[in-house]
């Protein structure tokens, strides 16, 4: 089929298909995320318009955020479906790094098809081109190979014949998932070729399930049969293998205590015995508790991030760790007894292993116990009477009104901590805090794409201020689209999460909060969220206290189903007041600073605290 590069590389995207965790056949790529310029107009804009019908397009006003909304795309449809994001060349296509970052930070798919300077050379230098005075093959492009799986600039329309099997595995494989960019120069966007029919037969991609080595196994089995204190930790892995329901059997099965991190809350229901609570700074005391008493602790489909591992201080010294991942690179993180392979192969192997083999009832007692008192303070925490609002009850209010088929989202400031520690299931896989990154916007963003994915419930994204600032440009894109969801904006003055590390550490509070920030206004002015997100085509609602917030939040969740758009609610917040899961985080604390006593007394606490 004689083509040009821009219309085979869309007839390939309409050829693949997925399988989606329930079996059913889903296109691998639903979607086309696209601002258009120079660089991507004429070649796959043309393209792309041959089979609007067949693949849609959806115009964002960022390219940042139309690539976040692919992310939480990706996240929502637990990877087995990826969004395709477009824009032109120079900023156009960096403006999308970040996003680059976000997909490849949290494991993520995204096919990102920035368009680039003219292979032939002949026009150089053109529009939106920076030229490098010792290397002419370079272009801004380059910056996505940091923070790409997968990189290639196609220079020959032929070279798709090799390059987008090598796409179609990074996207799909479960070791590698995550970005992938196709720098696409725009001459050779509109250059023909020959490609063999077979390019763009129908493919179904099915997300393999490596079995982890036998002897592997058999180690592992014998580790936990020898443990008094098992802990079982759950993380993103267990949620994109769909081995949610496999993980419970297994606790089940032999008494394991469970905790989640960040990627894997939701995978436990709120209420199950065996429940711990999430684990990590922004956990729970409850599952830190536990995990400071483990001997052993099966960490399956985890990265090991420092929030989760509390900058590796929630262990006991003398742990013995075992992981179960299909990434190696992860697996073997910490002298970790590694055991690589698929998250549900793997348990349902091991529970092969380990049949007979229960942990002690005392140990497996802690995990109720200890999330029973968990909640009990949280519970206070989420009590109404102080004004302004705290987080706590916030996100209270948000959790009692949300049913199993929601989803909840959040990436950055002081929201996590709050989701993350506070939120009670209340449906399996529901929940996308993106603290991989935590990119601030993405709440945003992300959630137009989430809202795409899961048509079936409400999308809520929960963000303050400053995210709101940063990003909001996608608003007026699933408004102006149709996809809806709730977002609710926490104003509580500034960066007041920072403001928070920053003076906890014993620094002066400084340009952070509005506050400490220079101005030559006496009364500098603020923001009205309400009026501007009305302006971009949102139904707003404001709230001052929790019960206008309770009924606020009411009217918003079916204002967005009902109107096919944003609703937006608007609520001022407490700058100070946080839920404290009692872990430690290491910070670059300064060794001295000038006339500051609290500074060198934080540093020489910390220098104590890694002492051996």
């Amino acid at each position: 089929m004689r083509l040009t590069t821009a219309q085979a590389l869309v007839r390939w995207l309409l050829a693949q298909r997925s399988e989606a965790l329930d079996g059913r056949e889903v296109p691998l790529f639903p979607g086309v995320f696209a601002i258009f310029g120079h660089g991507n107009v004429l070649g796959l804009g043309s393209a792309l318009e041959e089979h609007r019908h067949e693949l849609p397009v959806w115009r964002g006003h960022t390219e940042q955020g139309m690539a976040l909304a692919a992310v939480g795309y990706a996240k929502a449809t637990h990877r087995r479906q990826v969004g395709v994001v477009t824009s032109s060349i120079g900023p156009g296509a960096l403006n999308m790094v970040t996003a680059a970052g976000v997909a490849h930070a949290n494991r993520l798919p995204v096919l990102l098809l920035p368009g680039d300077t003219f292979a032939g050379r002949a026009p150089d230098p053109v529009l939106q081109q920076v030229e490098h005075f010792g290397d002419a093959t370079a272009t801004v492009n380059d910056a996505f190979r940091a923070v790409s799986r997968y990189f290639d600039r196609i220079t020959r329309p032929e070279q798709l014949l090799a390059t987008l099997p090598q796409v179609a595995r990074v996207l799909t494989d479960p070791a590698d998932c995550g970005p992938v960019t196709l720098a696409l120069p725009q001459d050779v966007q509109a250059e023909t070729f020959d490609f063999p029919e077979a390019l763009f037969e129908p493919r179904v991609h099915r997300v393999p399930r490596p079995r982890p080595d036998p002897r592997a196994l058999a180690d592992a089995a014998a580790v936990l049969r020898g443990a008094e204190r098992p802990l079982l930790l759950l993380g993103g892995g267990v949620r994109y293998a769909g081995a949610a329901g496999r993980a419970l059997r297994f606790a089940e099965e032999h008494g394991l205590p469970v905790t989640e991190t960040t990627a894997g809350r939701t995978l436990v229901p709120h209420d199950h015995p065996l429940h711990a609570g999430p684990l990590g700074i922004t956990g729970s005391a409850s599952a830190n508790l536990l995990a400071a008493e483990a001997d052993v602790v099966l960490a399956v489909g985890t990265r090991l991030q420092d929030f989760t591992t509390a900058s590796w201080t929630v262990f006991s010294p003398d742990v013995r760790l075992v992981t179960l991942n299909a990434a190696r690179f992860d697996a073997v993180k910490h002298g970790a007894l590694a055991v690589v392979g698929d998250a549900d192969a793997g348990l349902a192997e091991l529970t092969e292993l380990l049949e007979g083999w229960r942990a002690g009832a005392e140990w497996s007692d802690r995990a109720v116990a200890e999330r029973g008192r968990w909640d009990a303070h949280v519970d206070a925490l989420r009590a109404p009477g102080t004004e302004p609002a705290t987080y706590a009850q916030v996100v209270g209010v948000v959790n009692e009104l949300s049913r199993p088929e929601d989803y909840v989202m959040t990436a950055s400031g002081g929201l996590p901590g709050e989701l993350i520690g506070g939120w009670r299931a209340t449906g399996v896989s529901t929940m996308d805090v993106e603290y991989g990154f935590s990119c601030m916007g993405y709440e945003v963003a992300g959630a137009w794409g989430a809202a795409m994915a899961r048509p079936e419930g409400v999308v809520t994204t929960l963000l303050g201020d400053g995210s709101y600032l940063m990003l909001n440009s996608e608003l007026f894109s699933a408004a102006f689209a149709g996809h809806p969801f709730v977002a609710v904006v926490c104003d509580n003055d500034g960066y007041a999460v920072i403001a928070r590390l920053q003076e906890g550490q014993g620094a002066a509070p400084f340009n952070n909060l509005y506050s400490d920030c220079r101005s030559r206004h006496a009364e500098p002015p603020r923001v009205d969220f309400a009026g501007h997100a009305r302006s971009l085509g949102c139904v707003v609602f404001a709230a001052k206290t929790i019960d206008e917030l309770v009924a606020a939040y009411r009217e918003a969740r079916k204002a967005a189903v009902e109107r096919r758009r944003p609703a937006v609610v608007v609520i001022r917040t407490h700058p100070a007041t946080w839920t404290e899961a009692g872990a430690w985080w290491e910070v670059g604390v300064p060794e001295t600073l000038s006339g500051s006593a609290d500074v060198a007394e934080h540093k020489a606490a910390q220098l104590r605290y890694l002492a051996p």
